[in-house]
């Protein structure tokens, strides 16, 4: 699998999707109760993964037309 096929299905940690958004976990959960948050995977354990790919759409759906 190429680098760039691979990163593209990666799956981030909420702490890493937090930092690059710059936003708290409280923010994170706060978006996804009210259904504004990337779309999440969790896992059995509870813990929440996103897909690189989701949060690239995700932040490609609120860019600004400018």
């Amino acid at each position: 699998m190429t680098t760039a096929v691979r990163s593209r299905t990666a799956l981030l940690t909420l702490a890493e999707v937090c930092e690059e958004l710059a936003v708290s976990r409280s923010t994170f959960y706060d978006w996804r109760a009210k259904h504004r948050a990337p779309r999440c995977i969790k896992l059995p354990n509870g813990d929440l993964r996103i897909r690189r790919l989701d949060l690239d759409h995700w932040l490609d759906d609120r860019e600004d037309a400018a």
